[in-house]
């Protein structure tokens, strides 16, 4: 079942029917021990009620953190030595992607989170700049894996192939990051078959389009929280993007006005806008 955040509270949406949960706390909902059998009893003993309306819908985040994972995609790996071979840090992504350890970095906290449909921002500094269409992990504080969710994390490619040491000035900044419309609430993993598709409109015509599949992402869901949850802790748990298999070609550029629809089969479309 969809977990959503609106600005009226919260609402999950089983089958075709969508159902008010009586927990307002956002923080306290994502804790609560046996999550799914706890919002499936819902559905199954409350009232339907209308589908809140579109322009409500919150990005499902108050306090967590927003984590990411690098290089856990071929093609991810092949545009990241491509775009810092020229600073000599090429070879670190290969590295990276071979390795038993992944790349884990700290991506955004919660104001820097775009809602769906809200603008996100072009960095002023950069003139290289590309959405990262990416499975999102919801983690409770016990590091349990409870959800799924659709995450952008937008990537400023010039400044982190100037220097790898650059990422946190290429990765974090406000409104650098959306997630939505909904957490998919369910203990197994997607199955590798899920598409996750991008596209990109510009001026009302799609500048960039394409897709790719969970299958081929080379770390597990698990693997990556047990790493992220290495003597670490989230006392309201946490997001863990998962990396991405979509990137544009490196003729390609976000502009002002660009629309970006991010779409993972289960989950749905996750869109914003540029400013």
């Amino acid at each position: 079942m969809l977990l959503y955040r609106t600005t009226s509270g919260c609402f999950i949406q089983s089958a075709n029917s969508w159902h008010a949960v009586p927990e307002s706390n956002w923080d306290a909902l994502l804790e609560v021990v046996g999550l799914s059998n706890y919002l499936a009893q819902i559905a199954a003993t409350s009232p339907a009620v209308d589908a809140p309306a579109p322009d409500t819908i919150l990005a499902p985040i108050v306090s967590q953190e927003v984590w990411a994972a690098g290089v856990t995609y071929f093609r991810s790996r092949t545009a990241r030595m491509e775009e810092s071979k020229d600073a000599g840090g090429g070879s670190f992504y290969d590295r990276v992607y071979a390795a038993e350890r992944p790349e884990i970095f700290f991506k955004a906290t919660p104001q820097r989170v775009a809602h769906p449909g809200q603008a996100m921002h072009l960095r002023s500094d950069s003139k290289w700049m590309v959405p990262e269409p990416e499975l999102t992990l919801c983690i409770n504080s016990r590091g349990e894996i409870i959800g799924y969710t659709v995450g952008n994390d937008l990537s400023c490619r010039d400044i982190e192939g100037e220097n790898p040491l650059y990422l946190p000035q290429a990765k974090c900044f406000k409104l650098c990051a959306a997630l939505g419309p909904a957490i998919l609430i369910q203990k197994e993993a997607p199955a590798p078959t899920t598409r996750i598709h991008l596209q990109i409109d510009r001026a009302g015509v799609a500048a960039f389009e394409g897709e790719t599949t969970v299958s081929q992402l080379k770390r597990t869901p698990a693997e990556l929280a047990g790493f992220l949850f290495r003597d670490n802790t989230f006392p309201t748990g946490t997001f863990l993007m998962t990396g991405t298999g979509i990137v544009p070609g490196d003729e390609f550029t976000l502009q002002s006005g660009d629309l970006i629809s991010i779409t993972i089969d289960g989950i749905g479309t996750l869109v914003n806008p540029m400013a």
